[in-house]
């Protein structure tokens, strides 16, 4: 009995041992769990609930709030939550909040997915660094991985100084992940905070741009630098608020009252968009007949051919009802950009409109128009124009500000789309920009013009001022209203097969549509290369 004793012992002690490891294991994963819920509750309050109440105070959302506005309900997985900086100076050792200054993950967005980033400005003012950066270029990465359109929601400071040269390489691993996925999937800007420096590289890399009214800015260099370097003195909403980028510049696309409303218009947008390049955009169940007549069409176009009238009236009695939504409303309004839905198919929508500048191409709409046509391209977004061009914009400021080299920029868009084109000419198709306007000679795929139809290289008078130069004002008269006659309508265009009919206006959309359900399955790929050399 006493020999069994000492084993009994051994037993009885590597029991105990196991208890307290297994004690031991228990209490670490219990502390385990604890610390994560901790960093959690931490992550989610950001810089704390005093900056929290700073950012409403402004008429701001939180980063995650808009996170909550962009997705579906209870559709966000976060990535990243636990991620912080590595700086070791200037005292930052001490501070490593969780997430570092930004909010990664993915969602729906009306059931479809969705990859997101929104910078949080209650952390560090959301500024940059190389972990900030780091989050930002992974969830990018997955949506390349898995073939879904990636949102951006910007509110940042811009770079972290306390990091040097570290944050400005964060900068330039992001501009690289934007340029990767230009093309392969759809991406989404929103600036609804400060953008400035470097920073602005970024969003205006992307394929859509959207600002809020007097709490977002971009610019390259400040108003303090601005006065120091040319003494002009100017406040930051005149130096690169919503307005002045929507409407003078050009580098967003539209300007809402708040961030709910731009969250919202992100959101509509997105369902105009396919996934990535290799998806089709998304397709609803028709609403609005194929067959749909509108006479009205008949009379839109005023009998006058220096009458003005408004081309979005024409789109918008074309294409589905309530489907039409404008990209760029506010800038180079002369041509009009847009998606709509012809029998519930996406289209991408070109106008010239007479209303303003009487439908010239210029500068501002020539690059206007050229970007959203290779967007379309790109995505296989079919391509419907509609022509009223009297032609290029004549002036010493447009052709000392290169209209040659942009305008040039629309023709080459048009005539690299392989995607199908479908092109309507109401009313006037004057000289070169008759050509560049998606003509049969751009590889068109269906090209119409209604009876109002003047395809020509300039109007009668300008052509009578040159061929019967040096005769008297009676003669030009009767010569221009000869040359109207027998150039100002689509028979001669039409007589050496440049448009394939000369169609009734209330019959349009009936054309259309049944062109766009055979020419969806068209495939024209273009010749191999590494890349085309438009003219940039």
């Amino acid at each position: 009995m006493l020999a069994r004793l000492p084993i009994f012992c051994r037993r009885a002690g590597a029991a105990a041992a196991l208890r307290r490891r297994a004690t031991s294991a228990a209490q670490q994963k219990a502390s385990v769990r604890a610390e994560l819920a901790e960093l959690r509750a931490q992550a989610e309050v950001g810089g704390g609930e005093k900056r929290i109440a700073a950012q409403h105070a402004k008429g701001k959302l939180t980063a995650r709030e808009r996170i909550a506005v962009l997705l579906d309900e209870g559709s966000f997985v976060e990535l990243d939550p636990f991620v912080t900086h590595v700086c070791q100076d200037f005292g930052m050792e001490q501070d490593r909040p969780p997430g570092d200054g930004v909010v990664t993950g993915h969602g729906t967005v009306h059931g479809r997915p969705v990859c997101v980033f929104a910078q949080d400005f209650t952390v560090f003012g959301g500024s940059l660094s190389s972990a900030h950066a780091s989050k930002i270029v992974k969830v990018m990465e997955r949506a390349l991985r898995t073939r879904c359109p990636v949102v951006g929601l910007s509110d940042s400071g811009g770079a972290r100084i306390q990091e040097g040269v570290d944050s400005l390489g964060g900068y330039a691993d992001v501009f690289q992940a934007n340029v990767d996925a230009s093309g392969v999937v759809p991406q989404l800007s929103l600036i609804m905070g400060p953008c400035a420096g470097g920073a602005v590289y970024s969003p205006v890399m992307t394929d859509f741009l959207y600002m809020v009214r007097r709490s977002s800015y971009m610019f390259v260099t400040g108003p303090d630098v601005v006065k120091s370097v040319t003494n002009e003195e100017v406040t930051q909403e005149e130096l690169g608020g919503a307005d002045v980028h929507t409407r003078v510049s050009g580098v967003a696309h539209d300007a809402f009252d708040d961030d709910v409303a731009a969250l919202r218009g992100a959101r509509k947008l997105l369902t105009y968009l396919p996934l990535a390049y290799d998806e089709e955009p998304p397709r609803v169940e028709a609403y609005d007949s194929a067959d749909r007549a509108d006479e009205a069409l008949r009379l839109v176009v005023p009998d006058d051919p220096n009458e003005a009238y408004d081309m979005r009236n024409v789109v918008k009695r074309v294409v589905d009802g309530h489907s039409l939504l404008e990209i760029s409303p506010d800038y180079a309004r002369n041509v009009v950009t847009a998606f709509a839905r012809l029998n519930g198919r996406v289209v991408g929508v070109v106008a010239n409109d007479p209303a303003t500048l009487a439908g010239c191409l210029d500068i501002d709409a020539s690059v206007k128009a050229a970007k959203f046509v290779r967007f379309c391209d790109a995505f296989g977004v079919p391509l419907l124009t509609f022509v009223d061009v009297p032609g290029f914009l004549p002036g010493v400021r447009q052709e000392h500000g290169g209209i040659i080299r942009h305008g040039a920029k629309l023709l080459f868009a048009y005539a690299e789309a392989s995607v199908p084109k479908l092109t309507v000419i109401t009313r006037k198709a004057y000289g070169g920009a008759y050509d560049v306007m998606a003509s049969k000679h751009l590889r068109g795929d269906a090209n119409y013009a209604w009876p109002s139809a003047e395809v020509a290289v300039m109007g009668a008078k300008g052509a009578v001022e040159i061929l019967y130069r040096g005769k008297s004002a009676d003669e030009q008269a009767e010569k221009a209203d000869e040359y109207a006659r027998r150039f100002a309508n689509p028979m001669v265009a039409a007589g050496r097969g440049f448009i394939d009919d000369v169609i009734d206006p209330a019959e349009t959309r009936k054309r259309l549509c049944a062109d766009l359900e055979i020419l969806h399955r068209k495939d024209l790929p273009n010749r191999p290369r590494k890349h085309t050399c438009i003219p940039l």
